[in-house]
């Protein structure tokens, strides 16, 4: 099936937008990223230009948009969706939002080959955004919930013995980690220039298009932020 999918993150300090393109000579994707801390705003939208020129569309030959849903900044998430409800709508396409915990992994999974992955984001506040991730040809599967908690009452999956590879923002507070969880957790990007990996839009790319065949697009005014310390709190009050 054809498809041209338009993805867009601000979920951290990078900015960043992919085109995905699939049609009879295979797919592909064309991306821009930058660390844009506190400017995502001015940043965004002309990334978004940069890819659709370079590939001669026009927006109205978009079949579908995708956004980093989070967890992330909150600020970022907004700016983030707000675009991309905003395009969706306008044009009348499916939005559908990633989650940038899955972008890391699979990122992890291209880049260094890793096959079991923890996804740590620096929540701020003491805490950290979590998953654990199962990843092979170019597929991801998530072990538990996504959750937001503090450094020490991060748990491995309760089955599973061996180590895993950790990658994100959140590795900036492995020191409040328990002994045991710290001692299974290989770090994979401390050796890169900005010192952990970042969600990109072009993971999200491909991942939103596994969710666009499966049909889980949702009309733009659906498709949310996922912020986990707000769900959290309201579970608390429930």
């Amino acid at each position: 099936m054809a498809l041209n999918l338009l993805a867009m993150d601000a979920s951290s300090g990078a900015c960043s937008a992919a085109l995905l393109r699939r049609d009879g000579a295979g797919e592909r994707c064309l991306a821009r990223f930058a660390l844009t801390p506190r400017e995502h705003t001015r940043r965004l939208l002309p990334m978004v230009d940069e890819v659709l020129a370079e590939a001669e569309l026009s927006p109205s030959q978009l079949d579908a948009v995708a956004f980093g849903r989070g967890p992330g900044s909150f600020t970022g998430l907004r700016i983030a969706a707000g675009a991309a409800q905003g395009l969706a709508f306008g044009l009348e396409r499916p939005l559908l939002g990633v989650s940038t915990l899955e972008a890391l992994a699979l990122q992890a999974h291209e880049r260094f080959g890793a096959s079991r992955v923890a996804t740590l984001i620096d929540a701020r506040m003491g805490e950290v955004y979590a998953a654990f991730w199962h990843c092979a040809d170019g597929a991801t599967t998530r072990r538990g919930e996504e959750a937001v908690l503090a450094p020490g009452k991060l748990k491995l999956p309760d089955d599973e013995a061996l180590s895993w590879a950790a990658v994100g923002s959140g590795l900036a507070l492995r020191d409040g980690f328990a002994a045991s969880l710290g001692a299974r957790l290989e770090p994979l990007d401390t050796d890169l220039p900005t010192g952990a990996l970042e969600p990109r839009a072009e993971e999200m790319a491909w991942l939103a298009a596994r969710d666009f065949d499966a049909g889980r697009g949702q009309p733009a005014h659906l498709a949310q932020p996922v912020y986990l310390r707000n769900e959290v709190a309201w579970k608390k009050t429930a």
